[in-house]
């Protein structure tokens, strides 16, 4: 007896019981309707899936709170004029000047010319003012605008031009470039510079 006869019995033998084991098993009753027909509900979630989808639900939230917490403050900062960022160094030195050859001796209320808040809104509206200055005084110059309002002196010179000063006692505003002779280059302002005080 070769061994491929030895093992052609032994496939032969095991073919037999596993078609006797076959035809013993019995389906369970209403099997192929469970298997054929789609469910009512949807199957209960692992516990991993739960997990998962609680993890993506709390990570969406605290996204869109981050998104809208970072709006709120851009808007509260820009909304509730928060003082601007420290301003450099002055580049120069200007010397204010009043056409009113009368008024350049004299440091009366009559003679202050005014510094302005905002360089783009009417220069002699009341509440455009930040500070008094008088003929000669020496100010800090930080940057200069070339767009601002017009402005006229007494003596009919105009000027769009606006310094960012600083006086001696710490005062900033915006000097109209009428009421100064100057004649040193200053940087212009930045956009964060120039905006309304």
């Amino acid at each position: 007896m070769g061994r491929n006869t030895a093992h052609d019995d032994i496939a032969a033998a095991l073919r037999d019981r596993l078609r006797a084991a076959d035809q013993e098993i019995v389906p369970p009753a209403g099997l192929w309707e469970r298997v054929s027909t789609p469910p009512t509900t949807a199957p209960a979630r692992q516990p991993g899936q739960r997990r998962r989808a609680w993890y993506a639900a709390v990570s969406a939230a605290a996204i869109v709170a981050a998104v809208a917490l970072i709006a709120v403050g851009a808007w509260w900062l820009e909304r509730s004029g928060q003082s601007p960022p420290a301003v450099p160094a002055p580049a120069a030195t200007l010397t204010v000047y009043n056409a009113e050859t009368p008024c350049e001796p004299l440091r009366t209320m009559e003679c202050a010319l005014r510094l302005a808040r905002d360089p783009y809104a009417p220069y002699a509206s009341a509440a455009n003012s930040a500070g008094k200055v008088w003929h000669g005084d020496r100010l800090a110059a930080i940057c200069v605008i070339i767009d601002g309002t017009l402005v006229q002196d007494e003596s009919g010179i105009t000027s769009t031009r606006w310094y960012l000063v600083s006086t001696p006692e710490g005062t900033r505003g915006w000097l109209p470039g009428v009421r100064t002779r100057n004649t040193t280059d200053i940087r212009a302002c930045t956009p964060n510079e120039a905006r309304v005080r």
